[in-house]
């Protein structure tokens, strides 16, 4: 079997959920005995000073027998932490270098859009 026929048998389904740098792929795969699993992948992007950027991804594996406990405590835990917490995210807001990418209600237009008026009008032939 070629491999890329092993690689459509293998991945059954899936989904996608993108978060900001993060994000996550949901597979439905088969085994050898054609039973199915799932696997969660985490891949984060990173970026380095020169503006290159490398993916660091983490997997987990979760069979069927594991499905409903598995299910059960995700439940609680997200449950939890919406109940002690809501819904809001707060831990950018708190970073030492956390700036603010979307105006308030409080900010007029000219506090938004730059003033045009120092702006060097350059014509295609000077560059």
């Amino acid at each position: 079997m070629r491999e890329n026929d092993m690689l459509e048998k293998e991945e059954i389904f899936s989904k996608v959920l993108r978060a900001g740098r993060r994000t996550y792929f949901f597979d439905v795969r088969a085994t050898k005995a054609d039973d199915y699993y799932i696997t969660i992948t985490e891949s984060k992007k990173f970026t380095e000073e020169d503006g290159s950027f490398h993916f660091k991804k983490h997997k987990i594996y979760l069979y069927k027998e594991d499905f409903t406990a598995f299910s059960e405590i995700l439940e609680d835990m997200t449950s939890y932490v919406l109940n002690h917490k809501g819904e809001e995210v707060i831990s950018e807001r708190h970073q030492k270098d956390f700036k603010k990418e979307y105006a308030s209600d409080d900010k007029t237009n000219e506090d938004i859009v730059p003033n045009t008026s120092s702006f060097t009008d350059i014509e295609f032939d000077d560059i």
